[in-house]
């Protein structure tokens, strides 16, 4: 009985602190599907729609943010940042809710960013370190699940709200602040983290200066870590910046394709992503922790690369989009980010973890960002099949990357992983709730 009440707080835990994820990709969609509304309304260009797309949540904004939360991470706790980022947040979704100019909307679209790219990487860094060692794959997973949730809500309140149209989109980022201001308020009776509180306290006694840099001077003062860095960073990265563009461009990658009916585009939105809330409980929650979960993500990895040939190449029409939808909702779902937000928990000591996360986060957004500066110049100027090389060169290297040098880490605590990759220096060893 107390070892299941345990394990019931463990999860409470998980998915309120993987609300995260549901904010986040919630805000990512609802640009994606008002960036031409709010385009019309404000009379600016594809040049400033790029602008747009790469300082939000989906690119620059939340690279800013992960710049600064990941080693606060460290520095002051995993508490602390998702008890104060929503604050952000919610300020940010106010502004663009009652937008009315540019600039206005500007400002709220860089707040979003910047206290969703501090609440990512410590949520995925929370769930991790206290999650039960042979269930922390389909902890980790909640986070990707909340991911899924949020598009497959907001294309569908698109759907809904689409008749009364910048006044529909508006009432999305209202809602956004709905959720935000609940989850905060249950997440301030969340406890530190179990493995933080005792890195710290080791470190005190220790009597080691601790900075806000501390986290990323560790990080990459250790040789050891630059191989997991690149590792993370071309399965994460590579991929993302194909990810990044499908958020906030797909309708009109899919008016490329020949779908040029927004409902119909949202619809099929809705689709792409409840299936990948279906595949990531049903196959990375549920497997993720008892099979060889490199060929887990190769799975994943090449029916993405398949889904984009398809759509890319094969003749414009129901039978390819639909195709698409599903093969690229499924891959999703067991893919790259799920196994990023898993893999960088387990291959960076407790000192750094939270700063991994935030370095990697960061360079992730930027790699979007500087995509999505140009893509839909690009995508109007060469059209579907010239920009489709590009993604499909990203989607096979993340594949290749994630398949030959997948960590074999799966059943093991962290200080047992943390041991393995760091040889002699002793990890600190931390009872967790779900483990007791």
């Amino acid at each position: 009985m107390k070892t299941q009440k345990r394990t019931m707080t463990a999860w409470k835990a998980t998915i309120a602190v993987a609300m995260s994820n549901y904010i986040e990709a919630g805000a990512i969609i609802a640009l994606a599907t008002s960036l031409t509304l709010w385009q019309e309304a404000f009379g600016f260009d594809n040049g400033m729609v790029g602008v747009v797309a790469a300082l939000s949540a989906n690119a620059f904004g939340s690279a800013i943010g992960a710049l600064i939360g990941g080693p606060l991470c460290d520095r002051l706790g995993r508490k602390f940042i998702y008890t104060y980022d929503l604050i952000v947040f919610m300020v940010g979704a106010l502004l663009v809710t009652f937008s009315p100019n540019l600039g206005v909307l500007l400002a709220g679209v860089i707040l979003m960013g910047i206290a969703v790219g501090a609440g990512v990487p410590a949520s995925w860094t929370y769930i991790a370190e206290e999650a039960p060692s042979e269930q922390r794959a389909a902890h980790v997973g909640t986070a990707q699940l909340a991911w899924s949730i949020g598009p497959a809500i907001g294309f569908l309140l698109a759907v809904l709200v689409g008749p009364l149209g910048l006044a529909g989109s508006r009432l999305i980022f209202a809602h956004l602040f709905v959720i935000a201001a609940i989850t905060w308020w249950v997440r301030r009776g969340l406890p530190e983290s179990t493995r933080w509180k005792a890195q710290r306290a080791a470190e005190i006694e220790a009597g080691e200066r601790i900075s806000f840099f501390s986290g990323v001077a560790g990080l990459l003062k250790d040789r050891k870590n630059y191989g997991a860095l690149l590792f993370l960073l071309g399965v994460y990265g590579l991929w993302n910046t194909v990810a990044g563009q499908a958020g906030i461009f797909q309708p009109r990658v899919y008016a490329a394709a020949g779908l040029e009916d927004p409902t119909a585009q949202n619809l099929l939105q809705v689709l792409v992503w409840s299936l990948t809330a279906l595949a990531t409980y049903f196959g990375f929650m549920k497997y993720g922790d008892r099979v060889n979960r490199r060929w887990l993500y190769f799975g994943g990895a090449a029916l993405g690369v398949v889904a984009w040939v398809v759509l890319i190449f094969a003749p414009p029409g129901v039978v390819s989009l639909l195709f698409f939808a599903v093969a690229w909702g499924i891959s999703a779902g067991l893919g790259a980010q799920a196994f990023y937000g898993l893999w960088t928990a387990e291959l960076f000591a407790t000192r750094y973890r939270a700063s991994a996360q935030g370095m990697l986060f960061m360079l992730a957004r930027v790699m979007v960002g500087l995509l999505s500066l140009v893509f839909p110049i690009l995508l109007t100027s060469l059209g579907l099949e010239s920009v489709g090389v590009i993604i499909l060169g990203l989607l096979v290297a993340a594949l290749l990357i994630g398949t030959i040098w997948a960590p074999k880490t799966e059943g093991k605590t962290l200080e047992e992983i943390e041991h393995e990759r760091y040889g002699d220096r002793t990890p600190v060893e931390t009872p967790v709730p779900g483990n007791l």
